[in-house]
């Protein structure tokens, strides 16, 4: 569930708090922005990975590279002031039978509580990682999920999702993960008390690479939107999660 490297001209989100580097160590959570204040808020960006694999997750795997634009799109939509930006860490590349990185994400959730306090949390998880965000969307914490091109296979539960909001972005020339199983996925998000809705990009790959433009720009938007839990969706966010089936944009 790997995705395509990132264009060179695409720059990663700086990780500053109070001007100095924010140094992750061997957690889960690396902080890409701190507020230098109180946390009200944070986003955290998950990349793909591949069904089985054992082998150390790192930060230049293209995967991992091609999440840099959307990590600055969060950055660029969110207060400085008290929206904390930051990405989940997996221990290995793949799922595996344990679902190694739900579990990454569920201490990157933890960390984040010790860190910062009860603060609402959007989640913005590509094909492996969207499918960890999915999972992950029950903690009490995950007030927003974007899932981008998400790894919904049949079987994977779907928890009590009351409260929770959920936009799917998928494109429909995608050979690698599943539109049809994303929109299984959005209906019972739906039945599991979730507001949900699903986007299909004409012409969007798996890599996020056709039209990437309209990835970046509609994932910034889902994004602002997704962080004010407090105010009704507007938009086409609001409007493909009114509609039966998946808008097609």
């Amino acid at each position: 569930m790997a995705a395509a490297r990132s264009r060179p001209e695409e720059a990663e989100v700086d990780a500053v708090a109070d001007g100095r580097v924010v140094e992750a160590g061997g957690s889960a959570l690396v902080v890409r922005r701190a507020p230098r204040d109180r946390t009200r808020a944070a986003v955290l960006v998950l990349h793909g990975g591949q069904e089985n694999g054992r082998r150390p997750a790192r930060p230049w795997q293209p995967a991992a590279l091609r999440m840099r634009p959307f990590l600055s799109s969060a950055a660029s939509v969110s207060s400085p002031r008290d929206v904390l930006v930051g990405q989940v860490r997996y221990r290995y590349r793949g799922w595996n039978d344990a679902a190694d990185p739900l579990q990454d994400t569920l201490r990157a959730l933890d960390e984040l509580r010790g860190r910062a306090g009860d603060v609402s949390v959007v989640l913005v998880g590509h094909s492996m990682g969207g499918r960890a965000a999915l999972r992950a969307a029950a903690d009490p914490a995950v007030r927003g999920v974007l899932a981008l091109a998400p790894w919904c296979p049949p079987g994977d539960p779907v928890d009590d999702l009351t409260g929770t909001r959920i936009v799917v972005l998928h494109g429909d020339r995608d050979r690698v993960t599943k539109p049809a199983e994303s929109a299984t996925y959005v209906r019972q998000a739906r039945e599991a008390g979730a507001q949900a809705g699903m986007v299909l990009l004409r012409g969007g790959d798996h890599a996020m690479l056709r039209r990437s433009h309209d990835w970046h720009r509609a994932a910034a938007a889902a994004v602002r939107r997704l962080l004010r839990p407090e105010r009704d969706l507007e938009g086409w966010t609001a409007e493909a999660c009114g509609a039966e089936k998946p808008l097609l944009r």
